[in-house]
């Protein structure tokens, strides 16, 4: 009994520290956020920010996540676990975030070392009309659950020609299908009711293209 009350206590005293520390983290990326450009709304950075970090930790609870992210990945690869490699953290923590259909800032797909064993995808977060290499990563992949974020040029973990110390020629890159898809704000509910449409306006026009041409055979009277 005693050892289940302690070990209640330390989980408490835990999940306290990590909500601390994803507390700091949310303003913290909010501010980062907001300061990309003039035009961005710190509400919506806000916004990004909370469901960002609270899917990540959302996210190590579905996928069942244990010791770190190259073990995770070991699981899945064997058939232990069906989520959790970095292109599935990606992908559902998107799906969260392009529900907020963001107005002031534009969601992208980032990948490093594409096609190899190093292989890790994250999103990035840019203003409008701004460069992918000035935009800030969000990765949930790396730290397991906590989310990891920096400025896309130092994230000194992902460089290219890495010799001796940091390059600072960053490894990311934009995959331009999977950010079109992030992009593409349109939901399920709203693709049928525009369908719908469509085929209202193209059967009125069928009708007035028919009652058109029945007039005009119509014999002219004198």
């Amino acid at each position: 009994m005693i050892r289940r009350v302690i070990w209640v206590v330390v989980f408490l005293v835990l999940t306290h520290s990590a909500w601390a520390r994803d507390e700091r983290s949310i303003k913290d990326l909010s501010k980062a956020l907001s300061a990309l450009a003039r035009d961005v709304d710190p509400a919506e950075a806000e916004r990004i920010s909370v469901i960002a970090h609270t899917t990540a930790r959302s996210l190590a609870r579905d996928y069942h996540v244990v010791l770190n992210p190259e073990f995770q990945a070991f699981l899945v690869n064997v058939g232990a676990r069906k989520r959790g490699w970095c292109g599935h953290w990606a992908a559902d923590i998107g799906a969260h975030l392009k529900e907020l259909k963001p107005k002031t800032l534009v969601l992208h797909w980032g990948v490093a070392y594409d096609h190899t064993s190093s292989e890790n995808n994250c999103l990035v977060v840019t203003a409008r009309n701004q460069p992918f290499k000035d935009g800030i990563i969000l990765d949930g992949w790396r730290r397991a659950g906590r989310l990891f974020w920096c400025p896309v040029i130092k994230d000194d973990e992902y460089e290219l020609e890495q010799h001796y110390g940091h390059s600072g020629i960053t490894a990311w890159k934009e995959n331009m299908q999977w950010s079109a898809w992030l992009q593409d704000y349109e939901t399920s509910k709203e693709k049928p009711k525009r369908a719908a449409n469509n085929k209202v306006n193209e059967a009125s026009s069928a009708r007035q293209e028919r009652a058109s041409n029945s007039d005009s055979r119509q014999p002219a009277t004198q």
